[in-house]
Formats: C-alpha cells, structure tokens, sequence
C-alpha cells in the first residue's frame, strides 16, 4: 500500500490549538485547522509547524486523525506578538528541518501560510526536496496602503514577500482583489496563481429558528437587529456600524439593537480590548448607548445563536484580505451587508445574498439597513440565497479538494522536472533558496 502524501503546514503564530478571538487568533487559525483536517479525510498526512507558545506545550499534539501540531522551539515559550516574530524564523526553519531529518518524514510539499512562514517554507522546501505552495492570508502591501504609519509589519515585510511570490511553486489567493494584488504589487506570474476560496463549518454555522435565538439572548420577539461578529479592531470599522445606528435612530426612527460580538476576553472589558471602549464612548456621544450591546469573546460553537438572533448581519472593514464572518453569517441563513472590499466583494452578491456599500459611510450603510429591515420577506430571501451560495461554493471540503488538486498538479510538475533533469533537458523553473535572512531581508 502507498504511503499517504505528507504535507508540511507552516504557520508560525497561528496555531489550530488556539482558542479564537484573542489577539493574533482568527481566520489563519481557522483556516489552518479546517483544511488540514479535510485534507487528511482526503488521504493526507498533514504536520502543522507553529511556534511553541508556552513552555508546557507537547513537542507534538495529535489535532485530529491524519493531522498533527508540532510546536517549534523558536523564541521565549509564551505569547509574542506575530509582528515581533520575524527575527525568530531562522530557528523555526531550522528546527523544521531537524525535526524532518531526525524524524524521518519525508514531506512531499510544503505549504506556508502568512508571510514569515512562507519565508521558512521557501527556505526549507529546496533542503528537502519538497515544492511550496503559499498562501499569504494578508498582504504587506495592501496592509501598508490602508494603514500607513500605523501598519506594524516589520520593515522587510514586503520585500519578503515579493521573494516568496517569486519562488513559491504556487501561490494561493483567497479571491480575486488578493489575485490582482499578486499582479500588481509583487510580480507574481499569473500562471502561478491559484484562486482558492476559504471555507465555513456548514454544520456548526447553520439556521437556527430565531425566536428561539432570541429567546437565548433575551431578545424579545420583534425586535430589530443587527450582529457584528469578529475580531475588535479599529480597521474592522465597528464605529462605522455605531454611526449608521445612530442614523437609523434619529432619522429614521427605527429602534434598531445592535450586537458586537468580539473582543479579547469573555467580559466586554475596555481595559482588555480598547476597541470596544472606543466603540460604547462613540455610541453614548451619538445617544444610542442603550442600543449597543457588546457581549465579549464567544467561542464558534456559541455564534450562531448571535447570528440567528439577528435580522442582518454587518462587516464594513475599510480593508478585509478575506473575511470568514460573512460566511459565517451566510451559512446561518442571514443576509450580509458589507464593506465592497477585498474578500467582501467577492463572497457576498449585492441583491442577491446581501448588500454591498462603499466602507467609511455610515449614511449608505444606514440607507442600506433600513431598506433591508422594512422588508422581513426580502430578508428570509437572501438568506436562503446565502445559505445554498455557502453551500455551493464556501465550503472547507470544497476548499480542501481544490486545494488537493492543486498539490497534484504541483507534484506532476515536480515529477516531470525531475524526469527531464535526468533526461539532461535544462531545469524550467522552481523553487530556489530565499537570498536573505531576517536579519538582512531588503530591497
């Protein structure tokens, strides 16, 4: 019997272990943990390398049947903040490359995910013989354009990643903005490019009759609400949604609640997330404090008696890579009014499963809103339009074969590379070693 092909994840700060929500936890974590899983349910061997973040952490972990986290001795055994982490990625790489050796797994690909592992990826796929596929999550640039001063990356970020866009066997974009960004920005080979969606848990996201999610949440029947889910940030834009509310309050007189479902503890302290005492001071100028809820940190299996209780849900990011809560919200049957940016306007249809409108304007969101809320049957509509879209398109199964098939279309090429190296052709192309180190990553 064949062995099983064994793939090698890297994902240097987020962890499949990790609870969401918290700082540094979201949609990677999720991402990380749903595609392996489905790819070993498709007959992989998947080993997830992440830095070890705490000293009583195994050296491996059995996540789930086909899949395991081998935690990677890289820096202090306690949280550091991913922008901190750079420095530490020739250790990670090492260490990967110990692990390999002395454990005799033979990896047949790496997949690297978020910039830094892709960095440890590129590095280590040529010592093992092993192509590489990347997936960025987000984009130094994209990042750099919307946040300025206040982008955190480290200086060699994007210098980095155009040298991984250059060397990956694939590149991965989550939809078509992250595609053209590649494009634009980085060079990237548009043969090279593979468009794969992320996905959603369509049994743990799924409708819930809302009475009774109402009932949970001590709602009561017929009152009118929206529900942001995600994490708290100030380019999340949740004032954005805070200002629309105010619109629907005082000019057209609609008693809307809005529920703000994030943050980093499972208290609503602004102590510990500054963003929702940002967002309460915002609601108690504009008058509306009494209609803002903010419930703290909820784990997965808790959301979708949020997003049932709701009869819209919202995100108005000013800049969003992808964006899993709108799935969320679609695979519970709740249209979504969005921001028309990066993944937003690829996973949401304007009038078909949602709404679209341009971020940073409360008055076309609360126009939007109100529309929407006037109209139950409309609702009811585009909800079961989000669901079947979800279904159709947004699963992780979906996500995982499309990725397995890419992996066989990478391996074919390796092979016939190979074939023709033996053969004395000269080498097409592939993957070589990144020239610098953290220490010396410029451009």
């Amino acid at each position: 019997m064949a062995r099983p092909r064994r793939i090698a994840f890297v994902s240097e700060h987020a962890s499949p272990l990790e609870l969401l929500g918290g700082e540094d936890a979201g949609g990677q974590n999720v991402y990380v943990a749903e595609t392996s899983r489905q790819l070993a349910r498709l007959g992989y061997a998947v080993d997830v390398f992440t830095r070890r973040a705490a000293a009583d952490a195994p050296d491996v972990v059995a996540f789930a049947p086909g899949v395991r986290v081998v935690h990677v001795p890289a820096g202090p055994a306690r949280f550091v903040a991913k922008d901190a982490l750079w420095p530490l990625m020739p250790a990670f790489r090492d260490h990967l490359l110990r692990f390999a050796r002395r454990g005799g797994a033979r990896y047949d690909l790496l997949h690297g995910h978020f910039w830094m592992s892709g960095w440890v990826a590129a590095e280590a796929g040529p010592a093992l013989g092993a192509p590489v596929v990347q997936l960025f999550h987000a984009l130094g640039t994209t990042k750099r354009r919307h946040q300025g001063a206040a982008d955190t990356s480290p200086p060699d970020r994007i210098a980095a990643e155009r040298r991984i866009a250059r060397a990956a066997d694939r590149v991965v974009a989550q939809c078509p903005s992250e595609r053209d960004e590649l494009l634009a920005d980085y060079g990237a080979a548009p043969e090279r490019i593979a468009v794969i969606p992320a996905g959603v848990d369509t049994v743990r996201f799924r409708p819930v009759p809302q009475e009774e999610a109402r009932r949970r949440l001590g709602l009561g029947p017929d009152d009118l609400t929206i529900v942001y889910v995600g994490r708290l940030l100030p380019r999340k834009d949740i004032r954005n949604i805070v200002r629309a509310l105010a619109l629907l309050r005082h000019r057209a007189d609609l008693p809307v609640r809005l529920f703000v479902v994030g943050g980093e503890g499972a208290e609503p302290d602004p102590l510990v997330t500054p963003e929702i005492g940002a967002v309460q001071r915002l609601a108690a100028e504009l008058g509306v404090a009494d209609r803002v809820v903010c419930t703290g940190k909820r784990q997965p299996d808790e959301l979708r008696w949020y997003y049932g209780a709701g009869d819209v849900a919202v995100t108005t990011p000013w800049y969003e890579p992808f964006g899993l809560t709108p799935l969320e919200a679609m695979a519970c049957g709740r249209p979504v009014v969005g921001a028309a940016v990066g993944g937003i306007a690829y996973t949401v249809v304007d009038g078909a499963t949602g709404a679209l409108v341009p971020p940073r304007d409360p008055a076309a969101l609360a126009e939007r809103l109100a529309f929407l809320l006037a109209r139950p049957g409309l609702r009811a509509q585009l909800g079961a339009a989000a669901r079947a879209r979800v279904e159709r398109e947004f699963t992780w199964v979906r996500t995982a074969q499309r990725t397995a098939a890419l992996y066989d279309e990478v391996l074919r090429e390796r092979r016939a590379t190979s074939d023709e190296r033996r053969a004395g052709a000269p080498p097409v192309w592939g993957v070589g070693p990144l020239a610098a180190a953290p220490d010396e990553a410029s451009e």
